[in-house]
This record gives structure tokens, C-alpha cells and sequence, in this order.
């Protein structure tokens, strides 16, 4: 008779603490603080609840990962994480869950930064896109700068406004509306208003978050949501996949949540952006040989809001060694040079997909070829553009692109 399974002690106990201190603390919240022989959080959060802690305080160390081993190492005896809010919701409790069984601990949330904004603004916070900007790159708000939309957008410091409304600006958001909300929650609470095109608030308090009702005057950058973005928008050389076919490739690629996309050949990162504007939880790694295209690329992802795109420069296959294994790759350039075609195959997981596009007879022999020993499916893509032909106009194809999809039997 097999013994019923214990649940390990919850020794960790997370508590979220707001502006207010121990005011807006629950009994439970309270007592725990106070029973707990070490007690982590940041400078703030420990002056806030100093009057309940008999124990032991420590700050957050740097790099975070040093108190994370910290606190994993008393496991058993009784530790209190202090965290802002909610610890679930972009904050301590979601990264103590990567090395703490969540068995091992209980959370007292308390309300988030992004539920007080709403909550003073009468937004309804289900309609409302949330991004956190602490500690990341103010590149990730782009590709949520639709006409109409509202955004709450966590800051790292003093600075962030500014910075927000300098990015609103220059992209063609100036008439947009920015409020700015300080210390929520406690006796320093400030929210003022302002067009982000004159934003000239010169004392800001770190503790802020920004509420954004996004204005597009003609001509801001806009990133539609389908696939197939304008190929003006990209820093290119002339080496794209242009607009047309690229929306069929990444048709092709099937983008599913949380992928990683081997992008070989970018050029211009326009596969691997666009795959990655498909979700945030999309992950791309660029692969290109010719230093300056590299720097477009990286130009490319932060003006998309995608700073987070990996970039190899390198050349096929050898800068392929010691990637992590891909979901999907393209191949959009120098896939019939020699080895490059047998390593991606090789390379992409059992179930994975791969597109090659190819608009030299020397890339279709290598597809041909691939088609007829693998299968998949073998697509010829034809465009051709409106043009001037004298006082008159007429139709100027483009170079015919073959295209060919497979998946990796399983």
C-alpha cells in the first residue's frame, strides 16, 4: 500500500506591499512578516513594513539571481519575500518560480500598479494593453501603438516618461494623451496630464506607471497586425523578402506561441521580426553573414519593438553550430551554398517546419531536388506591380520566387 504524498512545507511566503505600508496589509500578511526569520525585498518595501520584521532583512542583491540562490538555500526555515503588488503579475514572485515549487510557497498579492491606474483612471483593465517597461527596452511599447488604443506601461525610473513621450513623438504619436501616475497608493499619489508632443514635467517620482491614449497623426508608424508589412518601413539594401512573399512565407512558417525561428540569410531581419511581432512569446534568431545588413537588422528590431531578436553574424552552416535546436527556419539567402541546406535539415526538431525561397536557378536545383526526395510542397510565386509605360501604364513582374515548405517527420 503506497503511502499517501506530502506536500512539501510552505516555507516561503511572498507578500505584496503597496505605497500604503502596513496599512494595506491583511492579518495573515502581517503575522507572517513578522514570524519569518529572514526577510528579502528592496530597500523601500523593507522601510515599509520595518515596524513588523523581527527577523533578519536583506536587500535584493545584483545580478537578482544571487538572492534568488539565497533564498533557495534556507529552504525549511521561515522566509518572507516583500514585493511590489502583485509578485505575480511582471514582478518577484514570477521569477522565484523558476527554482521554488509553487507548493513550496504562498503568495499574498496586494493590488498591482496596472489595477491602481485603471482603477483611477475608470479604465476597464480587460481592454487595456499592459507592458512593463522595468529593467527592459521602451522598444517593446512600439508594436502596441495602434490609433485608439490604450496602454499602461510600467517605468523603470524618473526618466521614463520623458522617454516615452520622445519614442510617441518621433514615431508619429505626439497628439497622443500621456498621464503620468506617481506613487500609487500612498501620501505622495500625484497623476497629471499631458500631450505627449509638449510633455515638459520635470520632477517625476520613481515609483510611476504611464497610461498611454494613443493619437496617430497621418504618416506615425503604425504596424498593422497582419502579416506582410510595408517594405519602406524596413532599413534594406535591396535584400528583403519583399511584402507579398514574405506574407506567404510567414503563412508558410505557421508562427505558433513560443516558437524559436532560425532566420538564415536575413538580410534585413524581415522573416524574424515580423515572426516575432506575431506574439511576444515568439523568439527569432537572425543569421547573416555581411557585417553591415547585420547592423540593419539590429536597427530593424528595435524600431519594430522587437529588441529581443537574437543576431548571429556569421555564415551558414558553420554559424549555425551550438544554436539552440529551432521550431521552424526559413532560408532566404546562400541556402545553395554547400552543407547549408543538410544542416538545417539536420538541425530542426522532429515535427519542425522548414520554407526556402529561392529566386536563382542554382537555389530552385537545390529545392527541385529537395522536393523530390522529402515531399512537401513546392509553390511558384509570380507578381507583377503596376507601372509606367510612357503616358500610359502597365504590368513590370518581379523576379518569380519558388517556394518550398516541409515538415520534419516526427
Amino acid at each position: 500500500m503506497s503511502k499517501p504524498s506530502i506536500a512539501p512545507l510552505r516555507w516561503l511566503t511572498i507578500v505584496g506591499i503597496g505605497e500604503d505600508g502596513i496599512a494595506g496589509l491583511g492579518d495573515d500578511a502581517k503575522r507572517r512578516i513578522g514570524e519569518a526569520e529572514f526577510v528579502f525585498g528592496g530597500k523601500r518595501h523593507l522601510e515599509l513594513a520595518a515596524a513588523l520584521i523581527k527577523g533578519r532583512g536583506a536587500t535584493w542583491e545584483n545580478p537578482i539571481e544571487k538572492s534568488v540562490a539565497a533564498i533557495g538555500a534556507l529552504r525549511g526555515q521561515r522566509v518572507t519575500v516583500l514585493a511590489s503588488g502583485d509578485p505575480f503579475f511582471f514582478g518577484m514572485g514570477a521569477t522565484l518560480s523558476r527554482s521554488i515549487e509553487p507548493a513550496e510557497m504562498i503568495t499574498l498579492p496586494a493590488p498591482s500598479s496596472f489595477s491602481l491606474a485603471a482603477s483611477r483612471l475608470g479604465w476597464p483593465l480587460q481592454d487595456v494593453t499592459t507592458v512593463s517597461l522595468h529593467g527592459r527596452p521602451i522598444d517593446l511599447i512600439r508594436p502596441h501603438l495602434q490609433p485608439c488604443a490604450r496602454i499602461l506601461a510600467l517605468t523603470s525610473d524618473e526618466m521614463g516618461p520623458r522617454q516615452l513621450a520622445e519614442l510617441l513623438t518621433e514615431s508619429g504619436f505626439g497628439r497622443s494623451q500621456l498621464i503620468v501616475l506617481e506613487a500609487l497608493g500612498g501620501g505622495a499619489e500625484k497623476i497629471t496630464r499631458h500631450t505627449a508632443a509638449e510633455f515638459s514635467m520635470a520632477s517625476i517620482n520613481t515609483l510611476n506607471i504611464c497610461a498611454i491614449e494613443v493619437e496617430a497623426s497621418p504618416g506615425a508608424r503604425v504596424l498593422s497586425l497582419a502579416s506582410g508589412l510595408d517594405d519602406t518601413l524596413f532599413e534594406h539594401d535591396g535584400q528583403i523578402t519583399k511584402r507579398e512573399v514574405r506574407a506567404l512565407t510567414l503563412s508558410a512558417l505557421a508562427p505558433r506561441k513560443g516558437e524559436l525561428l532560425w532566420d538564415i540569410g536575413a538580410g534585413s531581419g524581415s522573416i524574424a521580426i515580423e515572426w516575432m511581432l506575431a506574439d511576444p512569446a515568439m523568439r527569432a534568431i537572425a543569421i547573416e553573414a555581411n557585417g553591415e545588413r547585420v547592423g540593419r537588422i539590429r536597427s530593424n528590431a528595435g524600431r519594430f519593438g522587437v529588441p529581443g531578436l537574437m543576431i548571429v553574424e556569421g555564415v551558414a552552416p558553420q554559424a549555425l553550430d551550438g544554436l539552440q535546436v529551432p521550431d521552424a527556419i526559413f532560408i532566404g539567402g546562400g541556402g545553395s551554398e554547400t552543407g547549408v541546406m543538410d544542416a538545417a535539415i539536420s538541425a530542426l526538431r522532429p515535427g519542425g517546419r522548414l520554407v526556402a525561397n529561392a529566386v536563382t536557378t542554382e537555389m530552385e536545383a537545390v529545392l527541385l531536388r529537395e522536393h523530390a526526395a522529402r515531399g512537401g510542397n513546392l509553390v511558384r510565386i509570380d507578381i507583377a506591380r503596376a507601372s509606367p509605360v510612357g503616358a500610359m501604364t502597365g504590368w513590370r513582374p518581379a523576379m518569380p520566387v519558388t517556394q518550398w515548405s516541409w515538415t520534419k517527420p516526427e
